[in-house]
């Protein structure tokens, strides 16, 4: 039997694309374990569908003033030696990485015990985990053709982000049966990600009520940002993070408004969903989400309005005026050439682990 170890952690965006391969995995009779870090969202994911989980020391490096740059070193050296004890133990074929700062030791270690290690980059451009971990890499897979003048000739490859197979598989009637919507009339679903954006939800709930002379809302607003006062206003719903229902809530959903991570909007690309995508500002980011969003909207795939730009007449025209053309979004949505992301990756992992 196969052994694989998956790692990547730190938000749901570094876990999902590892949680779409390991069905097709088993299938192929992997023997399937975890390494990620000891407090992030990626350990309550993993654990729930039954993969064993190794936590290890995890620190992040940032690009301003934090007390924690002083100590996060020390943490990561920690978390190099337990990768390191733990891939000696686990003896895997090969290592998935997905990103994030938990992935950069268990990438390191992987090369120092001559494991072939595959890494996923997402965004247009590789990120400081990645780009540490990258000289460490067998292949290095990517979503955009732009990133592959980034990445060392001879390790990249095109294959697109792993999507989760139940994403596919809502029903919107029981969307609409467990929301008390109304079938008739459309619904706008709002994602700012697995932590939240306040950005995305005061714009959206300074202006609910105009929202609401059109469309029903699902507002996905991350962990601690609920508004209790507009619970039980008619036609809104509110949610920290949904998971189960999300396929369906997806399924009911007309048009949604999103931040721009990349496998988010390969997800709204692979359900043709058309979207306003709000970046996260370059003061707040590396600028990764503002490209993703460019490579999209050139595309013809999304609207997108920049965080700065975000007022009140903007959101609700875009928002009107995407749902008015939102037929033309889907068609060029459906002219997009998909690769199938899994059985690629999948492909890398056999021949990289022989």
């Amino acid at each position: 039997m196969k052994r694989i170890v998956l790692t990547g952690g730190g938000t749901a965006g570094h876990v999902t694309p590892n949680m779409a391969l390991i069905p097709k995995l088993k299938e192929e009779g992997y023997d399937i374990h975890y390494i990620g870090s000891y407090e992030g969202i990626e350990q309550k994911l993993i654990e729930e569908i039954g993969i064993p989980y190794h936590g290890i020391s995890s620190g992040k490096l940032r690009r301003y003033f934090d007390v924690k740059n002083f100590t996060d070193p020390f943490r990561v050296i920690k978390g190099c030696h337990e990768a390191n004890m733990l891939l000696k133990a686990l003896k895997p074929d090969v290592v998935f990485s997905k990103g994030g700062f938990v992935s950069v030791p268990v990438v390191l270690a992987a090369k120092k015990r001559h494991i072939p290690c595959i890494i996923h980059e997402s965004d247009m451009t590789p990120g400081l985990a990645n780009k540490i971990a990258i000289p460490s890499a067998t292949k290095v897979c990517c979503n955009f053709p732009e990133t592959i003048k980034h990445l060392p000739d001879g390790k990249a490859v095109l294959t697109g982000s792993p999507i989760r197979e139940e994403l596919f598989m809502g029903n919107k009637e029981e969307a609409l049966k467990s929301l008390g919507f109304d079938k008739n009339k459309p619904t706008l679903m709002v994602i700012g990600g697995s932590l939240g954006s306040v950005a995305i939800n005061n714009a959206v709930r300074n202006n609910v009520d105009e929202l609401l002379k059109t469309f029903q809302i699902i507002h996905c607003c991350g962990k601690n940002h609920l508004d209790e006062s507009l619970n039980g206003k008619e036609g809104y719903k509110q949610f920290e993070y949904v998971k189960k229902e999300l396929a369906s809530y997806l399924d009911l959903a007309d048009v949604v408004i999103s931040r721009a991570g990349a496998n988010a909007i390969c997800e709204l690309l692979a359900l043709r969903k058309p979207n306003l995508l709000i970046p996260l500002s370059a003061q707040a980011s590396r600028g990764d989400q503002i490209l993703n969003a460019a490579s999209f909207e050139k595309s013809g795939y999304s609207v997108v309005i920049q965080e700065e730009n975000l007022t009140d007449k903007a959101l609700v025209h875009a928002v009107n005026d995407l749902y008015l053309n939102r037929n033309k979004y889907i068609t060029t949505m459906e002219k997009s050439d998909m690769a199938n992301p899994i059985d690629t990756i999948l492909g890398l992992i056999k021949e990289v682990s022989k």
